[in-house]
């Protein structure tokens, strides 16, 4: 995610090169710019069309449309941020949830059991960073550090990986109840706590695997297309050849606040503006890891 200051105007405006709907839209505006200049060289150069031809009207039904394409696109770029904002607060939810459990095995744990409070800090640090490989879809195997850690379970990368450290964790927890190391009660409460993990990473895999419905976003990029080329068909007879400069500027505008939206919508894929996960994650790593040392 890119840290920026937001009462900052010099900056936002003149950094093109980390802006995404910059590049991405870029080439788009320069081919409506020639398509452009071909339908205003058609209207005035080759069928000659006066400025009383009933074809300048055409502007009546931009004014009309122009409404609607802009509330489509209200809609789509607010549906891509709430879709940004709920996995935001689902990995602030993942801190909450990773220090609430770190602080209570600190606490149930008698402080002899070093071995107990090293591997939940182990697996409360790898879950955060398999939950990130999980949602960008990596096969890399995770290592914490360099030293190896035969405590810890063996991971099957072929399966659902958050899951099983999420197992280990109860399988830990069921066996310190076992050995008595842990009350009934303190038993429930820890493994409330580790299901919250798995409901974090459901809700994650939910944003992740539904996109926005195919029909809508085609819907919306034909309509733009449309309405775009055919505004030169009557800024021609007003504008003339300043039609070019002006269809780019507002066909730029439109396709950006889509290339925004499809941008945020899916907040795991690791670009520059999605969630920090990473960051996320060694935090969490840290934090377990001084509560429970």
């Amino acid at each position: 995610m890119i840290v920026h200051d937001p009462h900052d105007w010099v900056r936002p405006v003149l950094d093109f090169h980390r802006s995404g709907s910059f590049r991405k839209g870029l080439m788009p505006t320069l081919v409506m710019g020639l398509l452009t200049a071909l339908i205003v060289a058609i209207e005035l150069r080759w069928l000659r069309l006066g400025p009383d031809h009933p074809l300048k009207n055409i502007t009546t039904m931009h004014t009309l449309l122009g409404f609607a394409l802009s509330m489509l696109l209200v809609f789509r770029t607010n549906t891509a941020y709430d879709r940004w904002w709920e996995g935001r607060k689902l990995w602030g939810g993942l801190v909450n949830v990773s220090r609430n459990l770190a602080l209570r095995i600190g606490v149930y744990l008698r402080p002899e059991d070093q071995e107990g409070r090293a591997l939940f800090a182990r697996l409360i640090g790898l879950f955060a960073h398999e939950l990130r490989d999980h949602l960008l879809r990596e096969r890399t195997r995770l290592e914490l550090d360099a030293a190896p850690h035969p405590e810890l379970p063996p991971i099957d990368r072929e399966k659902h990986v958050p899951a099983q450290v999420v197992n280990a964790m109860h399988m830990r927890i069921q066996r310190l109840f076992h050995e008595r190391a842990i009350t009934g009660e303190q038993l429930i409460v820890l493994s409330n706590d580790v299901n919250a993990f798995l409901d974090i990473c459901g809700a994650c895999e939910r944003i992740k695997n539904t996109p926005i419905p195919y029909s809508y976003s085609s819907f919306i990029k034909k309509f733009i297309v449309l309405y775009a080329i055919t505004l030169p068909m009557g800024f021609a007879f007003t504008l003339g050849w300043w039609a070019v400069p002006v269809v780019m500027f507002i066909f730029y505008v439109l396709t950006s606040l889509e290339l925004i939206a499809e941008e945020i919508e899916d907040p795991f894929s690791g670009d520059e503006n999605d969630i920090p996960m990473m960051r996320i994650a060694d935090t969490i790593e840290r934090n377990v890891k001084e509560i429970l040392d």
